[in-house]
């Protein structure tokens, strides 16, 4: 009498070979008769659309090259920072960010000349317009500009590699 232990355990199916004689999955090997999609390396692309105007020629805004090291920029011009700053004030990232006027701390941050500044102001930003900086000068304003090297290092980590050269020399 069979028991449950002697039974042939059937939850890995063997593979099916095909091609091999006139049996079920022999000649035509289950791709039926002629045709491109009989043919070794056969069948159209995915994104086939079987000669109508492909999604990608249709929709403009999907055509050219996207640049991926372009560098974005948050976009502030000098009235906005006319109307939430005081004299002597420091203009960079972190307070743009607080006060509302950009999204993150860690957004480039470009000045563009629109608007008037009277304010002596500190500014330390990634970018400025020729006519944002010729306002700021104007105004008895100090600028300099984040580099990319500055932006992107931490302090702690600034530390840990002046702590390495240290070690090796």
């Amino acid at each position: 009498m069979p028991k449950l232990n002697t039974f042939k355990s059937n939850n890995r199916k063997s593979r099916t070979r095909v091609g091999r004689g006139n049996g079920s999955k022999g000649t035509y090997s289950g791709r039926g008769l002629k045709g491109q999609k009989s043919r070794s390396g056969g069948g159209v692309p995915v994104f086939f659309e079987g000669g109508q105007l492909p999604l990608v020629k249709r929709l403009p805004f999907l055509r050219g090259f996207k640049n991926r090291f372009k560098i974005q920029f948050s976009l502030v011009n000098l009235d906005s920072i006319e109307s939430n700053y005081k004299d002597g004030d420091l203009v960079d990232p972190s307070s743009l960010n607080d006060k509302g006027i950009i999204r993150k701390k860690t957004d480039n941050v470009k000045i563009l000349g629109s608007g008037d500044l009277t304010k002596k102001l500190d500014f330390s930003v990634h970018a400025a317009s020729k006519s944002a900086q010729d306002k700021i000068k104007k105004s008895g304003s100090q600028i300099s500009f984040i580099s990319e090297d500055d932006s992107s290092e931490n302090p702690e980590d600034s530390n840990k590699k002046d702590q390495q050269s240290d070690n090796n020399s």
